[in-house]
């Protein structure tokens, strides 16, 4: 069988990984849920010895990690995952080629019922040819929680989707993630804060309208935020915009552009945690955290959103907001070296 060199590197990263994940990380997952999308933060130990991709991945196959992915696998680009019935997957394409900012499609199953093969569209800025996204995935255990929507409604939270996915109908999409620029911002002294505060991102629902496209018709923009100081915000869009395949640089900051998104309350995020005040003891909110502002970008929770405004039927799948699934690539494979 013929690979190419970035294949082969990739074989080796699994294989190393595979011989060190011992499970040994194990902490006891959330109990199954059907009323929030939310699961308890993760709490167990030994999350900073995922420092590669296939690692998160082994350790999420095993039940060995169950929160949130912020923070892990640094400079490894993280996923959200989008699983539909094949009947919606072109109209699915259409939404994210006419959306690429909150819905920037990085790979997708590679037929029809295909869990672990993958057709990637992963591409270096001055290249024709694409990264392999993983060697060996499964995207129905490979995120720490799944959400699993019928008809339109979320029905249950679980930790894989093994029992739901069916081999000849449904297609797995996975969509860019801003944590993947994360450790980007860290190694320039801005640390996202609930990276620092070892808390889920928060997440809003917007009014920016989506472009239409098929059966997806209706959903709106959802955004997550990290609140930074105005006079750092210039280097913040300086490091993140060449992000550009996993949602770049933020799209509005400061506390009109909340109001002007539609955004009622910061400190009531419709995904994530709350965002706290810098010393972690009270909300985030305009009048008590030391001049710093909400910082917003386009989220790959979107695609979520769409699907439940657009009522599908049928059984769709995603991964619960913030426990993403973590890929080989790296930002430098993609992006380049930060200048």
């Amino acid at each position: 069988m013929w690979l190419t060199k970035v294949s082969l590197s990739l074989l080796a990263v699994v294989a190393i990984a595979s011989a060190q994940y011992t499970g040994s990380c194990t902490a006891d997952a959330p109990a199954q849920s059907t009323q929030s999308p939310d699961p308890e933060p993760y709490t167990g130990p030994c999350t900073n010895a995922l420092t590669t991709g296939p690692l998160v991945r082994l350790a999420a196959r095993s039940n060995d990690l169950g929160g949130p992915t912020s923070g892990l696998a640094p400079s490894y680009l993280q996923a959200n995952l989008i699983v539909l019935p094949r009947r919606y997957a072109d109209d699915f394409r259409l939404l994210c080629a006419r959306n690429p900012v909150p819905c920037p499609l990085l790979a997708e199953s590679a037929h029809p019922g295909a869990f672990d093969k993958l057709k990637s569209y992963i591409r270096h800025d001055h290249s024709s040819s694409s990264h392999p996204a993983a060697v060996d995935i499964d995207l129905r255990r490979d995120a720490p929680r799944y959400l699993v929507y019928r008809d339109g409604e979320l029905r249950a939270q679980t930790e894989d989707i093994c029992a739901e996915w069916q081999d000849d109908d449904h297609v797995g999409f996975l969509i860019g993630c801003s944590y993947s620029f994360e450790g980007a911002l860290a190694d320039a002294g801005l640390p996202p804060r609930h990276v620092v505060q070892d808390r889920n991102v928060p997440m809003y629902r917007t009014n920016i309208p989506l472009c239409p496209s098929g059966v997806f018709a209706g959903g709106t923009y959802v955004v997550s935020m990290r609140p930074y100081k105005p006079k750092d915000i210039e280097k913040v869009r300086e490091i993140t915009q060449r992000f550009t395949t996993t949602h770049g640089e933020p799209i509005a900051w400061g506390w009109e552009a909340a109001a002007r998104l539609g955004i009622q309350n910061i400190a009531s995020p419709e995904w994530g945690d709350a965002p706290r005040q810098l010393d972690g003891q009270g909300d985030f909110r305009e009048d008590a955290d030391e001049g710093y502002t909400p910082v917003f970008w386009g989220c790959g929770v979107t695609p979520q959103e769409a699907v439940m405004r657009a009522e599908l039927k049928g059984t769709i799948m995603g991964h619960a907001p913030g426990h993403m699934i973590v890929l080989d690539v790296q930002e430098h494979q993609v992006f380049g070296a930060a200048t």
